[in-house]
């Protein structure tokens, strides 16, 4: 079973960038991130998949965000542009994509790192 890492999280001032990594242990084709903040539901962020060479990005990220990976390192990256308060989270990733409707969705997957955490705050 692959095994997730995720890495990269800390604090950022309003406007600043991160970029989150998610490492595999072996080769994964599709990889999701999520993220979950405080007393919120856990929302769907980001998919790449070698599968459709296709990279989907929640509404709330597109513009900001973006998606990429090296299968060299068998690892993916969540750069994270423009930073707002909203984006502060627990960041996960996950093997495999759902998407339900146009939404990204966590049925179904069941590998998961352990998370990274995002503060964005001055």
């Amino acid at each position: 079973q692959v095994q997730l890492v995720e890495s990269g999280g800390g604090l950022v001032q309003p406007g600043g960038s991160l970029r989150l990594s998610c490492a595999a242990s072996e080769y994964a084709s599709t990889i999701s991130w999520f993220r979950q903040a405080p007393g919120k539901e856990r929302e769907g962020v980001s998919c790449i998949s070698d599968l459709d060479g296709k990279i989907n990005l929640a509404d709330s990220v597109k513009g900001r965000f973006t998606v990429s990976r090296d299968n060299a390192k068998n690892t993916v990256y969540l750069q994270m542009n423009s930073l707002k308060p909203e984006d502060t989270a627990v960041y996960y990733c996950a093997q495999g994509c759902t998407i339900v409707a146009g939404n990204l969705t966590d049925i179904g997957l069941r590998v998961w790192g352990q998370g990274t955490a995002v503060t964005v705050s001055s």
